[in-house]
């Protein structure tokens, strides 16, 4: 069982991990605006960007919370992949004022963020 100094440092590290993840998230976003102005990419390019950016951001923090935790790795890329979309949901709430905002891909961005997450996870 971890003592409590060990517990301390892993939910510090996944708070950097998460954080890591929203800032990368932001910048591939910015990007990602900018192309859209510049080249005045269609709407599918645009959506299957979003999904590409999703999975790349969770893989990345799976990978390095795999990496770091050495056994059960696929379990830890889970988790941060899990969390990401947790903190998506509830900024989107947020946002929204309600659940009416959630579009229909719910499942679908659930199981590509907690999936690619464990892939990272697998792979480190």
């Amino acid at each position: 069982m971890p003592n409590k100094i060990d517990l301390s440092s892993r939910l510090t590290f996944i708070l950097k991990c998460l954080l890591l993840s929203y800032l990368l998230t932001t910048a591939f976003l910015l990007l990602l605006a900018l192309l859209l102005y510049r080249f005045g990419l269609s709407e599918k390019i645009v959506s299957v960007s979003i999904i590409a950016i999703y999975i790349i951001v969770t893989f990345l923090a799976g990978f390095l919370t795999g990496k770091r935790e050495g056994n059960r790795k696929f379990l830890w890329g889970l988790l941060m992949g899990s969390l990401y979309f947790l903190i998506l949901i509830i900024v989107s709430l947020i946002v929204n004022h309600g659940l009416s905002g959630i579009s229909g891909n719910f499942f679908t961005v659930l199981i590509l963020c907690a999936g690619s997450g464990m892939l990272g996870g697998m792979v480190s």
